[in-house]
């Protein structure tokens, strides 16, 4: 028996950052040392997702996981106990064929990402060493650049404004700790302002302040005041962020602007997007267009790839194959990375690994059903991705990740290095 050789794996239930049940997974090697991590979920969610398992039913409204926790407690646990902790790849591998289907529905994409996340854990754990500097094995890494939700939207806030996050990014900082600085003066001087002009009607689901505007563009001038406010200049020293979610409001050459009472084709919806690329300080848009509008976002690459970060989300629901196909087409300049969309670790570096090799920008993401864990916070920089996308400057399942990156900024000492601007795959 190897010290890495994994012994025990039990499930639980335990509850996210919305009330709503999740897994949690607990592994434990030889030598009686542990990783522990629990699953997140979306709300906004691509249809090539992996899927969680949920009881449905009347207990609590169809989301309880009994049944992806037996599935750890039973068929998970009797493949990997014997199994090497030392081989990730294998153990992801094991538990995707023992689920056996294309989207991890038997068993449960919860349950399986959950149990490849707390064998990770495990794996640092035995080596004494915290995750991310297990993850980057020697070689140098960089503190991630932060995009923060200000203002929530879409299925987020109960579809208030059709656009989902409305975020800020600060490349010109000098380092995390300063960009969280900016960050909370500016979330600060949002509050007041939506206070001031009797908007202030609590946060979203990720903590940004919920959206009582009229317009989207309402929206957006509301961020530039705050930034403004907060003593900033937009565009020099902090850009927006913008994940319009699309696929939430429409499909191709058909999307639906609830809020401003619009019907437009992609065309369209392109014309609408380049009018906010020229009239604010926009650095980052994410999903642009449909998940299956792959001709809108390629015209949107190729009209503003140069001065725009182009996120795909939905669009490749962290998957190596969709990537590499974006690559040839030439129809998103990055990808966010969420490791309950793939399903597991190994699926998401993969996805992760080919994108940066192709000069994409890559973004580590939480969820909007978030918890505790903070397996992100290290993946991020463990991974050298450059950028994270957490939510907003509040809620503690939220700041326990940002909270993360400061203590990992501080331990790398003289040698933390800021991805700020260089993270960003169109400078």
């Amino acid at each position: 028996m190897t010290d890495t050789e994994i012994t025990d794996v039990k499930g639980r239930r335990v509850w996210d950052s919305r009330g709503r049940p999740t897994v949690e997974v607990e592994v434990t090697l030889a030598p009686g040392v542990k990783g522990r991590a629990i699953a997140p979920a979306g709300a906004s969610t691509g249809t090539g997702e992996a899927v969680d398992l949920r009881d449905g039913g009347d207990t609590f409204g169809g989301y309880d996981v009994t049944r992806a926790v037996g599935s750890v407690n039973k068929d998970i646990r009797d493949c990997l106990i014997g199994m090497d902790a030392d081989a990730q790849w294998a153990i992801d591998k094991a538990m995707i064929e023992c689920d056996g289907t294309p989207n991890k529905a038997r068993l449960g994409g919860n349950a399986i990402v959950a149990t490849s996340m707390a064998v990770l854990h495990a794996r640092a754990a035995a080596e004494k060493l915290p995750l991310w500097r297990y993850l980057a094995a020697g070689n140098p890494v960089r503190m991630p650049l932060p995009e923060i939700q200000i203002f929530g939207g879409g299925a987020h806030a109960a579809r208030r404004v059709d656009i989902q996050d409305f975020m800020v990014m600060a490349p010109a900082a000098a380092s995390f700790a300063e960009a969280l600085d900016w960050t909370a003066e500016i979330y600060r001087a949002a509050g007041l302002f939506m206070k001031q002009t009797g908007r202030l009607q609590g946060v979203a689901d990720e903590g940004g302040f919920w959206p009582a505007f009229k317009t989207n563009e309402e929206a957006l001038d509301a961020l530039v005041h705050a930034i403004e406010d907060a003593g900033f200049k937009p565009g020099t020293d902090v850009g927006i962020s913008l994940d319009v979610a699309a696929s939430e409001f429409g499909s191709r050459d058909n999307y639906q602007l609830t809020l401003d009472d619009r019907k437009l084709d992609t065309s369209g919806m392109l014309d609408l997007l380049a009018g906010w690329l020229r009239d604010y300080p926009i650095l980052s848009i994410e999903d642009p267009v449909a998940e299956d509008d792959t001709e809108g976002f390629i015209a949107f690459t190729a009209q503003h790839g140069k001065i725009c970060q182009v996120i795909g989300d939905d669009f490749f629901v962290t998957n190596a194959g969709r990537v590499r196909a974006s690559i040839d087409a030439h129809s998103a300049n990055a990808v966010l990375i969420k490791l309950n969309q793939a399903g597991s670790v190994t699926e998401a570096k993969e996805a992760l690994r080919v994108a940066s090799e192709a000069g994409y920008g890559t973004i580590v993401s939480a969820r909007s059903g978030e918890t505790e864990d903070l397996t992100i916070a290290h993946l991020a920089v463990g991974w050298n991705a450059g950028q994270l996308k957490v939510g907003s400057f509040a809620r503690s399942e939220r700041m326990a990740k940002w909270n993360e990156c400061l203590r990992i900024e501080e331990e790398m000492g003289s040698s933390a290095a800021f991805a700020g601007r260089s993270a960003l795959p169109f400078t």
